[in-house]
């Protein structure tokens, strides 16, 4: 039996072997490019002018729509600029691409090589701070050689590079640190836009990457009009533009930005949609195409929800590079070995929602007590305005009872003392009216039996019914004295004579 295992070991070898290299492509492809390989890759295009560079960058991520582009513009040698651009606004490509038409040498040149395309391409969308750094190193490089410098047709600007994020003490294995300072290159002449050429060997001075050596790809014949100037860096012809450049960098972010405005000037079919005059540019899987992205589908999916999540918050006018920062920038930590507390950044993410919602509910507190008390105000102003109106509106009535009374109190008055004076002339008509009747009795004489009045104002005495008759005195002589009567009492009797 010893013999048999003896004679299997080669085989088990070679078993373990085959499984070995049996790995999944897709992991193998997932690892991370280092910086000597970003530099390689780089190299070629890092001395481009910031907006077409950040262009060329996004494009590459679309290898197949690349491909037809450099076709289409081999099929159109004289279409250039933002002419050409609309000319293929119904090409059902990205606008990085379509955009790239404008500069038939680029698009001809890098297109010669699809896997040089691919492979920056995905390097961009992995590791897109990793390639921006590359790409100020390397200009440094050119710049302390010597060939990099301002002229006709580029300017270059050194700018103080932004404050690095604070990061945390515990680093395990430490990569290259960014770059201390941001150099921009732009066209001399903003409407003028000249693709340069040179050889990086040369360009950067001493390569620093034996095994890594930069790659090279002169463009073809035709494309270029100017000699190498002593730089070493060829300029082709001035290509004018107006909208046809629309990306740039925030190097401060490692984002590439879009000018909303320039890009919806020239992209009239492929519009963005967002509340603000610049946005951050996206990576849209539906235009990859058949090219399988470097770790596969799982990155595919990844940057499919990006995508989506992206688009979205872009719609309701929120940044939404700050969170991509953020998560590239923890990426990156781990990459270089520090341990992310993710549990702490959970917590603290947490305690933040807490402490917002708190202060909502605080907010939301004091807006309802506010109302509420305003509320009591208006309640109260406005019972206190209806307790005046009905006090006005009592007083008022009270006032006209009481000048309708006292007016009917001084027409009453009136009434009476016109009533008293009547009764008064009425009295004394009467008491005119019984003297004047008195005075006509008297007048007739006495032969009709009446005695004269006495003095009290009594009744009259005597005679013919005033005071009584004398016993036998049917013809008698009145008494003398009938009418006595001191205070006007009955009448006297006579005595008889």
């Amino acid at each position: 039996m010893r013999w048999i295992s003896k004679a299997f070991r080669p085989f088990r070898a070679l078993l373990l072997l085959s499984l070995l290299f049996a790995l999944p492509a897709q992991a193998q492809d997932a690892q991370r490019f280092t910086n000597e390989q970003i530099d390689q890759l780089t190299a070629q295009v890092a001395l481009y002018p910031d907006s077409l560079l950040s262009q060329v960058l996004m494009a590459t991520t679309y290898p197949d729509e690349f491909a037809a582009a450099a076709a289409w513009s081999k099929a159109h040698p004289d279409a250039k600029g933002d002419d050409a651009v609309k000319m293929v606004e119904n090409e059902p490509w990205d606008a990085s691409v379509a955009s790239l038409v404008a500069f038939p040498e680029v698009l001809i040149t890098l297109g010669e090589k699809p896997e040089y395309v691919k492979s920056i391409g995905d390097a961009f969308l992995a590791q897109p701070e990793e390639v921006m750094n590359s790409v100020q190193r390397l200009r440094a490089q050119a710049q302390k050689a010597g060939n990099l410098k301002s002229n006709e047709q580029i300017r270059v600007e050194v700018e103080a590079a932004p404050p690095a994020a604070a990061q945390p003490q515990t680093v395990v294995v430490q990569q290259a640190a960014p770059p201390p300072q941001v150099i921009v290159i732009q066209p001399a002449q903003p409407s003028v836009v000249y693709v340069p050429a040179y050889n990086p060997t040369v360009v950067y001075g001493p390569w620093p990457y034996a095994a890594y050596p930069p790659y090279y790809y002169p463009p073809p014949p035709g494309y270029w009009f100017s000699r190498t100037i002593a730089t070493g860096i060829a300029y082709g012809v001035g290509i004018g533009v107006s909208n046809a450049l629309w990306g740039g960098f925030n190097w401060g972010r490692h984002d590439v930005d879009i000018n909303v405005n320039r890009y919806n000037n020239i992209n009239v079919n492929r519009r963005i949609d967002v509340n603000s005059s610049r946005t951050t540019w996206n990576h849209n899987p539906e235009h990859r195409g058949k090219t399988p992205y470097r770790g596969g589908d799982t990155t595919r999916k990844n940057l499919d929800k990006k995508y989506q999540s992206g688009s979205r918050e872009q719609y309701r006018g929120k940044d939404a590079s700050r969170d991509a920062s953020r998560e590239r920038a923890s990426q990156t930590m781990q990459d270089r070995g520090v341990a992310a507390d993710k549990s702490g950044a959970r917590d603290r993410a947490q305690n933040v929602d807490r402490d917002a919602a708190r202060d909502k509910a605080q907010r939301a507190d004091k807006s309802a007590a506010r109302d509420k008390a305003q509320n009591v105000d208006r309640d109260a102003a406005r019972d206190k305005a209806q307790g005046a109106d009905k006090s006005a509106a009592r007083d008022k009535a009270q006032g006209a009872d009481r000048d309708a009374a006292r007016q009917r109190a001084q027409a009453a008055s009136n009434d009476n003392a016109l009533k008293q004076v009547n009764s008064t002339q009425a009295r004394a008509q009467a008491d005119r009216g019984a003297t004047s009747q008195a005075a006509a009795q008297r007048s007739k004489g006495g032969d009709g039996g009446g005695s004269r009045p006495s003095a009290g104002g009594g009744k009259p005495a005597g005679g013919g019914g005033g005071g009584r008759p004398s016993a036998g005195g049917g013809g008698g002589k009145p008494s003398g004295d009938g009418g006595g009567g001191g205070d006007g009492g009955r009448p006297g009797g006579g005595r008889k004579g």
